[in-house]
């Protein structure tokens, strides 16, 4: 059996009809920039996370950046990130003229690690950009205690984790802005690319409406140097065609998770942890073996399709060579950039496909 690692076709078909009329209903429309498809869709997106605003923007990448610049991040400051976490969270602080901040993840969540924030914290901190990453819930309550009384804000990457759930409350809502990506991949993907932010601040709304359009509320009135960044008609248009969907698909990731966590318990290999008041969204699987390139080539001769998440630390990479870290200096994040393997995990997988998944795993870990 080949057991691809992403298989987008059926996440389409669950929405078919409903895509298929979006797509042809803007194609005929006319319009296809700041429209009514975006309109609805934002209201529906903040609607299902719970917030007052929603905002759409041109990519993950840039929802980042605006929410951190409608935060108030620029020249000079400080914001902390986590050390393990896909270098988007750190370029968007670039992006601010922010320097980036690493602290070192939970070992058990992979995620942000409210005990070592505090200690990163100096005069010049202004955010604290914590990642719900692999879909996992970070401790928001913990995070949130601290920026509080630090008087710092909060700007959660919820790029990986549609429909996650902490203690009760969808992720989306629990900071003072969210940012999200729509990329095709994602568990609420586009056809393209595409992104967001929602917050229940207004002001920080209308400076991210304004900023993702050149930095004008009035055509040919600038008032800030803004981007080009808008979730174009098209893009919305299907988002809101795939929405009514996302929880019963989200439904099939969580029993899927549940069979590989039963299916491999005892075998040789990290499994994800589960922390009490976390509902994960499962956008990945991730695993952790010490010889994981054995593992991945191994899978890969049984047919299983593998890729990992992520090779090099942001801290690591030639990017930031700049800020003169080493290897050695985040020893957490490091050892799991050198052992995580991301396995199969899609909605409409089978029985079957999970079945050889688990005993491909099994058999070469």
């Amino acid at each position: 059996m080949t057991l691809p690692f992403l298989d987008l076709q059926p996440t389409y078909a669950a929405s078919r009809p409903a895509i298929d009329a979006a797509l042809a209903r803007v194609a005929a429309s006319g319009w296809f920039i700041l429209g009514r498809e975006l309109e609805a869709f934002e209201r529906q997106w903040a609607d299902y996370c719970g917030s007052a605003h929603a905002l759409g923007l041109g990519n993950g990448l840039d929802a980042l950046h605006l929410g951190l610049r409608a935060l108030g991040v620029g020249e000079g400051d400080e914001v902390i990130v986590p050390s393990n976490t896909y270098i988007a969270t750190w370029l968007a602080v670039s992006q601010c003229g922010a320097r980036p901040v690493p602290v070192e993840p939970d070992v058990r969540t992979y995620n942000l690690d409210p005990a070592r924030i505090e200690a990163a914290i100096t005069p010049r901190t202004r955010v604290i950009l914590p990642v719900h990453l692999y879909g996992q819930p970070a401790d928001m309550d913990a995070i949130n205690a601290i920026a509080r009384w630090h008087g710092l804000k909060v700007l959660d990457d919820c790029a990986q984790a549609h429909a996650a759930r902490w203690r009760g409350r969808r992720v989306g809502a629990l900071a003072d802005a969210s940012a999200w990506s729509f990329y095709p991949g994602k568990n609420l993907g586009a056809m393209g690319d595409g992104g967001g932010l929602t917050t229940d601040d207004a002001g920080v709304a209308d400076a991210v409406r304004v900023l993702r359009n050149y930095g004008s509320r009035v055509k040919y009135h600038n008032e800030v140097k803004g981007l080009n960044s808008r979730l174009d008609e098209m893009q919305a248009a299907v988002l809101a065609a795939k929405l009514p969907a996302l929880d019963a698909l989200t439904d099939q990731r969580r029993q899927i998770a549940a069979c590989l966590l039963d299916g491999l318990a005892g075998a040789p290999v990290g499994l994800p942890f589960v922390p009490d008041g976390a509902e994960p969204a499962w956008h990945l699987f991730v695993i952790r073996h010490e010889a994981r390139d054995r593992l991945q080539a191994a899978l890969a001769e049984r047919g299983v399709g593998t890729l990992i998440h992520y090779p090099v630390p942001p801290h690591l990479q030639p990017a930031y060579a700049e800020l003169g870290y080493a290897a050695g200096d985040f020893p957490v994040a490091e050892a799991i950039h050198r052992e995580v393997l991301s396995l199969p995990l899609w909605p409409g997988m089978s029985e079957a496909q999970v079945a050889h998944l688990i005993d491909a795993v099994r058999s070469v870990a």
